[in-house]
């Protein structure tokens, strides 16, 4: 019965929905990953308290920016590509990961800066984009993969914010990393 009423809230509203889960996963993640830097790496007595503000920004950015740019990129590139093909496939992930996934980081980045209120908007994405591009190949080809593969295209989005949640765990602690930069 609760998946039947589930199914039904994505089938009739599947933009509404899927920015909900998308919104709630990119949270639990930020929010998982400062529970694990205050257990394992910071040893600050007392303890930091959890960043709201950062939450938030989380919150925001993925439920009105992420996962609306998903949802119409998605829709999009089945109507273009469909199938399950081989062929079809590859070529979804190609698309996928060097088209979509620079601007939607660079998006990331510039979304967060923004809230963060830097005074450089674009130092953050100059210094991490390519170590964090790199690091998504290695993480979402697969994931797309079985994504195209395996997910019908009503689920896809909650498919890639159940990945996403393992993702942003990533993000989340590369947007903390301090990059050593090219003193040139």
């Amino acid at each position: 019965m609760a998946m039947s009423r589930v199914k039904y809230i994505f089938q009739k509203y599947p933009l509404l929905a899927n920015s909900a889960v998308y919104g709630g996963m990119c949270v639990t993640a930020e929010f998982s990953q400062q529970m694990v830097n205050k257990r394992y790496f910071d040893r600050k007595e007392p303890p930091e308290p959890i960043d709201k503000a950062m939450l938030v920004r989380y919150a925001v950015v993925g439920s009105c920016i992420n996962s609306n740019i998903l949802y119409f990129w998605f829709i999009w590139l089945e109507r273009k590509v469909p199938g399950k093909s081989l062929k079809s496939i590859a070529v979804k992930l190609l698309l996928h990961q060097f088209l979509m996934t620079p601007p939607f980081l660079a998006a990331f980045y510039l979304s967060m800066s923004i809230m963060e209120g830097k005074d450089d908007l674009l130092a953050e994405l100059r210094e991490k984009f390519v170590p964090t591009f790199q690091t998504s190949c290695g993480f979402w080809l697969p994931a797309q993969a079985i994504n195209f593969l395996v997910v019908p295209p009503m689920a896809r989005v909650v498919y890639v914010a159940t990945c996403s949640f393992i993702w942003v765990n990533i993000l989340c602690w590369i947007k903390r990393t301090e990059l050593k930069s090219n003193p040139s």
